[in-house]
């Protein structure tokens, strides 16, 4: 199982995202299945916010991403004026999704998109030292820290989510 998850082609697209940013290999293939961040938290024994939602909504006319905290929930409001735009972004549907990030729902990552997407991400992710995103297939994450998150995106953190 693990050989054909790191060949998916998904997966192998964030692989090479990691790879071309000098983070070597760092997908980790899990045994159950990472579709939520409670699932990821519980296999990989870390709290529920250190898990990275990737989070995508539609705004005039195109797909935007929030990055947030697991624990968290996106506010929109928020999102929107964190990314300029003129009224709050609405929930995409999966085509959207995949269109604009090239991965299905529940294994959406970060990075290793088609193209530039606008992304902010959730400044509560920096109250951990370990993160975990999603690699591209619902049993397959990548540790990183805050700081590698905000450089690899080249996402601004601003407060677009709220929660505990």
């Amino acid at each position: 199982m693990t050989e054909a998850i790191l060949e998916n082609p998904s997966v192998r697209r964030v692989r090479e995202a990691l790879l071309a940013r000098g983070a070597g290999e760092r997908v980790i293939v899990l045994s159950d299945s990472a579709r939520t961040a409670a699932q990821a938290a519980e296999a990989l024994g870390c709290p529920v916010g250190a898990i990275v939602k990737s989070l995508v909504f539609a705004a005039e006319g195109r797909a935007v991403m929030a990055l947030v905290a697991g624990d968290r929930q996106c506010d929109v409001a928020a999102l929107g004026r964190a990314l300029g735009l003129a009224a709050a972004p609405k929930r995409a549907d999966a085509d959207l999704v995949r269109a604009a990030t090239g991965f299905a729902i529940g294994g959406v990552a970060p990075l290793g998109h088609p193209g530039p997407l606008p992304i902010a991400i959730d400044d509560s992710l920096a109250r951990f030292d370990r993160l975990h995103a999603a690699a591209g297939h619902p049993h397959a994450v990548f540790p990183l820290s805050y700081s590698e998150l905000l450089d690899w995106t080249g996402a601004p953190a601003a407060a677009i989510a709220a929660g505990p």
